[in-house]
């Protein structure tokens, strides 16, 4: 299930936008909004703890720090479709590889910390959905071939369960985990901020939002 559920999050994602086409993404924005407090909330409750326990405390805020920074550098390519934000020409048919490559190193990186650290994969799976959804919006609008878009949400599906693979199965990797799980949290740290602190659209949606960062907060909490 470790490996099935990320998958599952985004092609289902995928179906229901392919079969119902949605226009209105009020109720996607509510639920990014939720999945920001989520994971930033798991983050700080499972992983930071541990993270910091477990080795020299300033050399893991340098890895964190790290995580950040390479966040920050994949949105030049993505346009922050991490969080919800897909700024592409739709009418482009040319298959987006900068944008798919950005995404995979995300999903590959937030895939790590989930064979050590298993409450996390509900963080990234409520993560996930919104993002899916409102990339599928985009990929399903666009003039992009269907074979094509189809292609790029199974390759993105499997990224996130191959980083959790990779870190599980390759023995060098062994010795790194612990910087390898402080870039993700740096990128997790980022992704949920930017979530939780953009304004809604015209400010309409600021008590739903309020709302439902509390439930996520709390959820996470008694996780």
């Amino acid at each position: 299930m470790t490996y099935l559920l990320p998958i599952l999050a985004v092609l289902l994602s995928f179906t229901f936008v392919y079969i119902t086409k949605p226009k209105k993404k009020e109720g996607i924005k509510l639920l990014l909004a939720f999945s920001g407090a989520f994971l930033l909330a798991l983050t700080i409750f499972e992983l930071l703890p541990e993270i910091y326990n477990s080795t020299d405390q300033k050399r893991v805020g340098v890895f964190v720090m790290l995580g950040i920074l390479l966040q920050i550098f994949l949105e030049f390519f993505s346009k922050g479709a991490e969080h919800g934000h897909v700024h592409l020409d739709s009418t482009k048919k040319q298959f987006p590889w900068l944008l798919f490559i950005s995404l995979s190193i995300h999903s590959l990186l937030e895939g790590i910390p989930i064979d050590s650290h298993h409450n996390i994969l509900y963080g990234i799976l409520v993560h996930k959905i919104p993002i899916a959804l409102i990339l599928s919006i985009f990929l399903v609008g666009s003039q992009m071939k269907s074979r094509n878009a189809l292609f790029f949400i199974i390759l993105f599906s499997i990224m996130t369960p191959l980083g959790t693979f990779l870190a599980a199965n390759i023995e060098f990797l062994s010795p790194i985990t612990p910087q390898l799980n402080a870039v993700a949290i740096g990128v997790f740290l980022h992704i949920s901020t930017v979530i939780l602190f953009e304004s809604s659209e015209g400010h309409k949606f600021n008590l739903g939002k309020l709302v439902v960062i509390i439930i996520g907060i709390t959820m996470a909490y008694f996780l």
